[in-house]
């Protein structure tokens, strides 16, 4: 078989040798798994699979799935050959490559790594607010090029973010935000009071009426069927013109080519992407070349120490597997997202 299996004897503190060794199937994108993955072995028989043909010769008898390569088809492609699953962790916020016809209509419980990247997203995009305020990116370019060069500057305190994705991630975006004195508003799929984070939370029906308030966009939802290409050239179009725009959500989410147009275009002022539609990104994608654009490659959730916090997570959601306990960071299946996500 062309999958690896790995097996120990429970260390001190582990799960208890007395109680059944759950088989676990590790999907990951490397044949030798994730860098964690030494760390599972005295909790179960591990299995390693990283693409359709392993993940097939590992899932049968297999009781729980770790995926760890949310970008992955395998799943899907494999899944006739899942006879014993009885649980399927996804080791990102994001479930939406899980989310197939025969997964959702089983009765397999799906969880996600809800609250593992929140803060360092939220970082991300606030620090992303401040270099379009503070004109980073052409202090740099100046930097560089030895000039000095004095300009006046925007001040953040005051100005409306409006986070388009009103759950966890979201209102930790909102609740850094805040802090500094920006105003917040929320979008999720339905109106909810105002709360400590956001000054109103609006229903996504209703985005358009907002859009042309914000000095800040920012997209935190999940993929799903109601958010795919959500921002195009509508959009766009009600956006203010001196409105910056930031996705760490997923790119199917924007319909890039309108965000390129809008740009070109001036109909809105910057944009911060972390996430595309392709990733990734072409090199020869117009994107690179834009002077009012902040790039990273889908990292703004990535601080040092991500994947032991991960493992963590994981960890305690099997010892409340292990326990017959009701797990945590269980996903909605219809909806697509774990409870908590706007």
């Amino acid at each position: 078989m062309s999958h690896e299996t790995l097996e120990n004897s429970p260390a001190d503190g582990a799960a208890d040798s007395d109680e059944p060794r759950p088989r676990i199937t590790v999907l990951s994108d490397s044949p030798a798994g994730p860098a964690s993955v030494d760390r599972l072995r005295d909790y179960g028989e591990i299995r390693l699979a990283h693409d359709e043909t392993s993940l097939r010769e590992s899932l049968p008898g297999s009781d729980i799935l770790l995926v760890t390569d949310f970008r992955t088809e395998a799943l899907e492609a494999a899944w006739p050959a899942a006879d014993s699953l009885r649980w399927v962790h996804a080791a990102s916020a994001g479930v939406d490559q899980l989310m197939f016809d025969a997964l959702v209509d089983s009765d397999i419980p799906v969880t996600n790594a809800q609250g593992i990247f929140d803060r360092s997203i939220a970082e991300y995009v606030l620090g992303a607010i401040l270099m379009f305020a503070k004109d980073t990116r052409n202090n740099i370019r100046y930097q560089q090029e030895r000039r000095w060069v004095h300009r006046d500057t925007e001040s953040i305190h005051g100005k409306r973010v409006l986070v388009a994705g009103a759950g966890s991630i979201g209102r930790e975006i909102g609740r850094l935000c805040k802090a500094v004195g920006m105003d917040v508003s929320g979008i999720a799929r339905r109106a909810r009071d105002a709360d400590d984070v956001f000054s109103a939370v609006h229903a996504a029906d209703d985005i358009d009426a907002h859009l042309p308030d914000a000095d800040y966009v920012v997209v935190a939802a999940p993929l799903t069927e109601a958010t795919e290409n959500w921002f195009d050239k509508q959009r766009f179009a009600s956006m203010a013109s001196h409105a910056r725009f930031i996705n760490i959500g997923r790119g199917p989410i924007v319909v890039t080519d309108d965000l390129v147009d809008a740009l070109v275009n001036e109909q809105i002022a910057g944009a911060a992407l972390d996430v595309f539609e392709q990733e990734p990104l072409p090199e020869d994608h117009p994107l690179w070349g834009l002077d009012n654009v902040l790039m990273s490659a889908h990292m703004a959730g990535d601080f040092i120490g991500w994947r032991d916090a991960l493992m963590d997570q994981f960890l305690a959601n099997l010892e409340h597997w292990r326990a017959g306990e009701s797990l945590f960071n269980e996903v909605s299946k219809s909806h697509g997202y774990a409870p908590g996500r706007g």
